[in-house]
């Protein structure tokens, strides 16, 4: 991947060795720091970096393990980097599709054929596919597709997303879909006129100093940000400052589903602007439009772009019905509470050295239960 130019967003952030944790006066965060101590003995993920926040302000962020786990290994730090996988889902992707919205660029109920055409193909159910239905993961669009083995690059491995059979009829069922996000991410592309990398920094990295927050971290960066995995069998090398997921890899690593880099630090000036705090990129009108759980296909937990609690959740059992949030494959995850105004961002690098652990789906719960059982105790609402 080329050097990228500053329209990706990266700057240098400070490094803070030796400090663990940051705490507002009245907060510990200490059980929270004693559930993700023992994730890393336990190899649930090498470390971790965690922020919290309260009615906008930063009231708790700590940082935990090392970036593999070997005692040699660089130490997480406040500021590390992290991929953020399908967290780029909601940071990204939606936060374009939310912006095109507001400004009447952009219609849910649009067709996806008619912006991409050559998503049609012979099977005449596909006409049905509205943007919303991409935004919803109710397409009818199976979850993945191991595009990348048969893509050579960017165009074709689009080209094959637009070919991918239904696994189902368009609204039926809720089937979360990387393919269909790496469809909205070409539609909203050809809606801008430009990637939603450069439309991201500009329109919402930047605006919030979200530093850290891009695509295609540059050479300079890499071997400060955690790896994700030893690929032995598709890029035959240690990934790291890369894209984890192989089909964004591919795309030259930006693409809808996958593919932002950012830290917690970044992550909670995200959050405090969609709570209303700081500067403010999206109307709230829109914030609730998009954050707000669907009524249809029935059962779904899914809002626009958004996952809402649905128990089991990863998000533990203490945010309130009005919560949106998201995960993501790398062990990345961003909840935020809108009646309790209460944000929460995790990111490990779980993944590291290859997948088989999946003990992350225990202590992420276990995680935020810690935080927000201490948050509703020093001040419930």
């Amino acid at each position: 991947m080329n050097d990228p130019t500053p329209a990706h967003g990266f700057e240098v952030a400070g490094r803070r060795a030796g400090c663990a944790i940051r705490r507002a006066p009245g907060y510990s965060g200490s059980v929270a720091l004693e559930v993700l101590a023992r994730g890393v003995s336990q190899r649930a993920f090498p470390g971790a970096g965690f922020a919290v926040s309260r009615r906008g302000e930063l009231v708790l962020q700590g940082a935990v393990g090392r970036f593999q786990y070997e005692e040699a290994s660089e130490e997480m730090t406040l500021s590390t980097i992290f991929d953020l996988a399908s967290v780029t889902k909601t940071v990204a992707t939606t936060s374009m599709a939310m912006l095109l919205y507001e400004r009447g660029k952009l219609s849910l109920s649009w067709p996806v054929v008619g912006l991409v055409p050559e998503f049609a193909g012979p099977d005449r159910r596909r006409q049905q596919i509205s943007v919303q239905m991409l935004l919803t993961h109710s397409s009818g669009l199976p979850a993945y597709e191991r595009l990348f083995e048969r893509a050579n690059d960017r165009s074709g491995l689009i080209e094959l997303a637009c070919q991918v059979p239904l696994a189902a009829d368009p609204g039926s069922r809720t089937e979360y879909s990387d393919i269909g996000f790496i469809v909205l991410g070409e539609l909203l592309h050809r809606i801008a006129g430009e990637p939603l990398d450069v439309f991201c920094t500009r329109e919402v990295f930047n605006p919030l100093k979200m530093k850290a927050t891009g695509f295609c971290p540059p050479a300079r960066l890499r071997q400060s940000i955690p790896p994700t995995v030893d690929d032995r069998s598709f890029r035959h090398r240690v990934i790291q400052g890369e894209v984890h997921d192989e089909n964004a890899s591919v795309m030259d690593g930006v693409s809808g589903h996958a593919g932002a880099f950012g830290n917690t630090t970044d992550l909670m000036a995200f959050s405090a602007s969609m709570l209303g705090y700081g500067p403010q990129v999206f109307r709230k009108e829109t914030i609730a439009l998009f954050t707000r759980r669907q009524s249809v296909p029935q059962g779904t937990s899914r809002a626009l772009g958004w996952d809402t609690p649905s128990p089991p959740s990863q998000s533990g059992e203490h945010f309130s019905p009005y919560s949106y949030g998201h995960l993501g494959y790398t062990g990345t995850s961003l909840w935020i509470d809108g009646e309790r105004q209460i944000a929460v961002a995790l990111l490990t690098n779980r993944t590291w050295p290859n997948h088989d652990s999946k003990l992350i789906k225990q202590f992420r719960p276990a995680f935020h239960d810690a935080v927000m059982k201490e948050l509703l105790s020093i001040s419930p609402s």
